[in-house]
């Protein structure tokens, strides 16, 4: 590829500060305290930065009590907390956070991620999405809304909290001494808005940052998913097993955009990515067996189900026998059916099988650097992908090993970029300027 070619666009999912698998917290070398430690965070943060990766990805809601007996919940402790003590001891890398539409309200929302957006100097992004489970509800002391009225809720919401971000117009702030303006006569105004889910009458007391306002990041799949992003979203973080469907889920965002007459290069869709990477195969399957080995039990019974055959927990260092191969028959009702039998075909013992992480939420990749570099430039020219987010085995050493190993071998093929492109989380993406609500999608009704 030449240097002046699309490259791909690389996120690095941080979480709960210890990484993707339950034994991470109890690993060697890893902080145990890591859950609360802030300059956990910040090292994190400053690896990924290094390695000039676009943005960091935090996923936000209540924890489930069910296992936080022997390992951490998953979400941060706070995403904004996190990422304002990460804003200040970074310079160029974007910062989002999710933030539910279902369970908050505009204006306090609307204030948390402009304030983030001014002191980062423009790194911000909103991952804006529907609360969907009655567990989640209950933390709120309330019971899930229908599918209709989330997302009802969600079109108002994200463009009331826009409508909130452009109120303080964008030259309206002055400050000049000699003659006591602070700001501009008339140059911020109440919005005065009013939907049938939520409202405001007020303007966001918050001036523009360096990049007029947050980007909008959404993650789902479904068509309402479709309609949401491809109106208002620039990044789609999504979850896909193969490049066909990759390929058709970045077409459904980019369809969706052009019915809101949106240019679609303006959505970038980021296919997730598991990492453990290690000197070679073996090593790499080693690590992961000491990180998972606990959750062995649940994860054969679950490949069990999946593949349609009885697996014996009592003989996890054996291959799968002929008539367990033969009988075998991957779940239509799940994707990563396919690729766990091929797996099993390789001949690894069942221990093995489970440890390749054929029934982590993400592909993964169990090897050295170059197997994520192929498996990337593989789905990005292919057209399925804008670029990946990454989440690593373990935060303490699995951030610098991508952004060692991988990360390099990347920028030689051409596929990634040297430095960052700008100063800013849009000019990064290379998506375009917005202030206030986009209006291009005024004249559509909501869905």
């Amino acid at each position: 590829m030449q240097n002046n070619a699309k490259k791909i666009l690389v996120a690095m999912h941080l979480g709960n500060g210890y990484g993707s698998q339950p034994g991470a917290w109890r690993m060697p070398g890893v902080d145990p305290e890591s859950f609360t430690n802030f300059d956990v965070m910040v090292k994190q943060a400053q690896a990924a930065e290094r390695g000039k990766l676009h943005f960091l990805f935090f996923p936000d809601g209540p924890a489930s009590e069910r296992d936080i007996e022997t390992q951490p919940p998953g979400p941060n402790i706070d995403v904004m907390m996190t990422m304002a003590a990460i804003a200040r001891e970074t310079k160029r890398i974007g910062l989002v956070a999710t933030g539910s539409t279902t369970f908050n309200e505009p204006f306090n929302l609307a204030r948390h991620f402009k304030a983030l957006d001014v002191m980062s100097h423009g790194r911000a992004g909103w991952n804006a999405v529907t609360s969907s489970t009655d567990d989640t509800a209950a933390y709120y002391g309330k019971r899930i809304p229908s599918s209709e009225e989330r997302y009802g809720r969600a079109h108002e919401m994200i463009q009331l909290m826009q409508a909130l971000w452009g109120s303080w117009g964008k030259d309206a702030w002055v400050h000049n001494k000699e003659n006591s303006e602070f700001t501009k006569k008339g140059a911020i105004n109440a919005i005065n808005l009013q939907g049938e889910y939520v409202g405001a009458s007020g303007p966001l007391y918050v001036p523009p940052s360096a990049q007029g306002q947050p980007v909008i990041v959404h993650g789902g799949g479904s068509p309402n998913a479709h309609e949401l992003a491809g109106r208002f979203a620039n990044v789609v973080v999504g979850a896909t097993f193969t490049i066909d469907d990759a390929r058709a889920q970045r077409k459904a965002f980019r369809d969706a955009a052009k019915r809101y007459s949106r240019d679609p290069d303006e959505i970038k869709f980021f296919a997730g990515l598991m990492t453990t990477i290690a000197k070679d195969r073996r090593t790499a399957l080693d690590r992961r067996i000491q990180l998972t080995e606990s959750n062995f039990p649940e994860r054969v019974a679950y490949l069990q189900r999946m593949l349609g055959i009885p697996l014996d927990i009592n003989r996890l260092n054996e291959p799968l026998n002929q008539a367990q191969l033969t009988n075998a028959r991957p779940s239509p009702y799940d994707p990563r059916s396919a690729h766990a039998l091929k797996i099993a075909k390789e001949g690894w013992s069942l221990r093995d099988i489970i440890a390749h992480g054929v029934i982590d939420y993400h592909p993964v990749i169990v090897g050295p650097g170059v197997e994520a570099a192929d498996h990337m430039q593989e789905w990005f020219e292919a057209g399925a992908v804008d670029g990946f987010w990454i989440t690593p085995d373990v935060n303490a050493d699995g951030i610098d090993a991508f952004v060692d190993e991988v990360v390099p071998i990347l920028q030689q093929r051409g596929l990634f970029h040297e430095d960052y492109e700008g100063e800013t989380f849009r000019a990064n993406l290379g998506v375009p300027d917005q202030y206030g609500i986009d209006p291009r999608i005024m004249n559509h009704k909501n869905k």
